[in-house]
């Protein structure tokens, strides 16, 4: 009986901290976009995405709009092909206590021909065609598409809306 107390506490812990991960993020959301929440919800770590290979690569953005936080990249993941449960960009936002918070993901991909004019490989996820062909927010990134999705922070002007106007940036 002594052995079996300790094993079911940590089983207990163990359902919680399951249950927490699981109801992560605000709202329902459709089968593919609770896949990606699940494969993303280690990510409510920054930490663990850094082990990852994730790098802050911008600041805190926002427009009265609302906002998108920061970027954190895996250049890893940038290249031919999409996988939905592997994005290339995390976004996270301060929160009241100044550590960063998990609010969702960024598709991106490259345009092929590095023409603004033409569209004809626009990525499509989840049913929906990425933002684009757009020019690169810095002088080294490419003519891009991307595509934002608000897997943990619950977005009233649509999960897929580029801007999250519940969020801020100090």
């Amino acid at each position: 009986m002594r052995r079996l107390v300790p094993i079911l506490a940590l089983l207990a812990v163990t359902v919680a901290l399951g249950t927490g991960v699981a109801m992560a993020g605000d709202g329902p959301l459709p089968p593919e976009l609770r896949a990606v929440r699940a494969a993303v919800a280690r990510y409510h770590s920054v930490e663990q995405a850094i082990a990852d290979g994730y790098v802050r690569q911008s600041p805190c953005e926002s427009t009265p709009a609302g906002a998108m936080g920061h970027h954190f990249v895996n250049r890893s993941l940038m290249g031919p092909g999409l996988d939905p449960l592997r994005p290339e960009i995390l976004l996270y936002v301060p929160d009241q206590n100044g550590s960063l918070k998990f609010v969702g993901v960024e598709y991106w991909a490259a345009d092929a021909d590095q023409n603004l004019a033409t569209d004809g490989d626009r990525p499509f996820l989840f049913g929906r065609g990425f933002n684009g062909p757009m020019p690169g927010h810095t002088p080294q990134m490419p003519i891009h598409y991307d595509l934002h999705v608000w897997v943990a922070e619950h977005n009233a002007a649509g999960v897929f809306t580029t801007w999250n106007p519940a969020l801020s940036c100090p």
